[in-house]
């Protein structure tokens, strides 16, 4: 079983930072090419896309985020980080690190971790 877990949330003030950290494990995992990427929801609101990461090292961001936050992966099967810069009251949600196999057979697996809770005053 694939399995995925977020760290790194908590309280900051406006233009603070924080770097949230998801950790993936399984043998599925290991053995596939799998797609990461980051994405929160506030409270009333649809879950939605923040940031990715390829296995090839491309990158890419939703809008709102770009020039601000920072996704990176030290190494192959290494933890995927989200630094998070210059943070605003509305980047408030929970933060959900998703795991996407690329493939067939045992690569099929699509795995969400439980979440991180970011919360920015202002």
């Amino acid at each position: 079983q694939v399995q995925v877990m977020e760290s790194g949330g908590g309280s900051v003030q406006a233009g603070g930072s924080l770097r949230l950290s998801c950790a993936v494990s399984g043998y599925a995992y290991a053995f596939c090419s799998a797609a990461m990427s980051w994405y929160r929801q506030a409270p009333g609101k649809e879950r939605e896309f923040v940031s990715a990461i390829g296995t090839d090292g491309s990158t890419t961001y939703q809008d709102s985020v770009k020039g601000r936050f920072t996704v990176s992966q030290d190494g192959a099967k290494k933890p995927v980080n989200l630094q998070m810069d210059s943070l605003k009251p509305e980047d408030t949600a929970m933060y959900y690190c998703n795991s996407r196999g690329v493939g067939a057979g045992w690569c099929l697996f699509d795995q969400w971790g439980q979440g991180t809770q970011v919360t920015v005053s202002s």
